[in-house]
């Protein structure tokens, strides 16, 4: 996956991407130490390919894990489902260079899953970020009525140090049971995108992108958080105090652009699905994109290549259940 930007937008260019890690539901208590030293030698062929392709424990998933991030040269990305010992053995992999903000959603400090956002400090620069909950009550650690877990959502502000472009990246994990939910969501995070985007004043510029697993695709019965991100549905209301702190005067007509819709048709990868589920592809028909990445429509930004990455390895290990999705963006 190679950026296509041109010679004169390179110092302008970041890759960004988004994964749902499955969280750790079988833990071993193996050290990061004890998973590489397991792995097979370098120069040791399969006795045969994809023998057991279903769940493995995190504690080999998060090798393959690191390892695509790593060759695929991301430099900030966006996780959902990490509890925070996933989040720190991904901290271990990927080296001091990296840091990363979140909490967990359970509590607003480590328990439960994070929707965290790593970032490679050489590249970007954090300036703040913060958390607010897809609930009516979004200030304080809750869960929408009907919904299956709490959710969170996390916002940082970076800058990018080649240039001094400031931009934001919004990411959450939406609700697996409540479409209700997953359209508060949808509208919250609207909110606060153009917020982010036009400033309160409604004059400002600044890129946006919102990133995440959505847990629900762009066209069937349960499309709403889609189509309301993208401006094809209106937002349902949300908590008077949190439209209030993220008012925007005018701004009028502010959505998200879906960035495999944005990009050039001949860079973009040939896998669809981003979920595939631990199950070989005869399962098929299981498959679905539900994990995206929108820029605001306000601009300030051009995405050159997307790509959904494979997470299968001849050995049968499933990374995940979940495909990560990678753009370059030039800002």
């Amino acid at each position: 996956m190679e950026s296509v930007a041109g010679e004169s937008n390179k110092t302008s260019a970041i890759r960004i991407a988004s994964w749902n890690l499955r969280y750790d539901c079988q833990p071993d208590n193996l050290t990061v130490e004890e998973s590489i030293a397991r792995l097979p030698n370098g120069l040791d062929q399969p006795k045969s390919y994809y023998p057991t392709t279903k769940e493995l424990p995190w504690s080999r998933r998060r090798l393959d894990v690191a390892n695509t991030l790593i060759f695929e040269k991301v430099e900030l990305f966006g996780v959902q489902e990490g509890l925070i010992r996933q989040l720190n053995d991904l901290q271990k992999l990927l080296g001091s260079e990296w840091g990363w903000v979140g909490v967990g959603r359970d509590d607003g400090v480590q328990a439960g899953e994070y929707s965290a956002i790593f970032y490679k400090k050489p590249i970007v620069r954090l300036v703040d970020w913060d958390s607010f909950w897809l609930s009516d009550t979004p200030f304080q650690p809750s869960r929408y009525p009907g919904a299956g877990s709490y959710r969170v959502c996390t916002t940082a502000h970076f800058e990018l140090l080649s240039n001094s472009r400031q931009f934001t990246v919004i990411n959450a994990h939406l609700d697996e049971r409540s479409d209700p939910q997953r359209k508060l969501a949808a509208s919250l995070m609207l909110a606060r995108a153009k917020y982010e985007a036009l400033g309160a004043d409604g004059t400002g510029s600044k890129p946006v992108f919102i990133l995440g697993d959505f847990n629900s695709s762009a066209s069937d019965s349960n499309s709403g958080a889609y189509k309301i991100t993208t401006g094809q549905q209106s937002p349902t209301p949300i908590d008077a105090d949190f439209a209030s702190k993220y008012a925007v005067q005018g701004g009028g007509g502010f959505k998200g652009i879906d960035l495999r819709g944005a990009a050039p048709k001949q860079n973009i990868s040939g896998h669809f699905a981003t979920y595939t589920g631990f199950s070989s592809t005869s399962n098929y028909r299981d498959f679905q994109r539900i994990d995206f990445i929108f820029g605001g429509s306000n601009g300030g930004w051009k995405v050159t290549s997307y790509k959904v990455g494979n997470t299968l390895s001849d050995e049968g290990v499933y990374s995940s259940d979940h495909r990560p999705v990678l753009v370059d963006i030039v800002m």
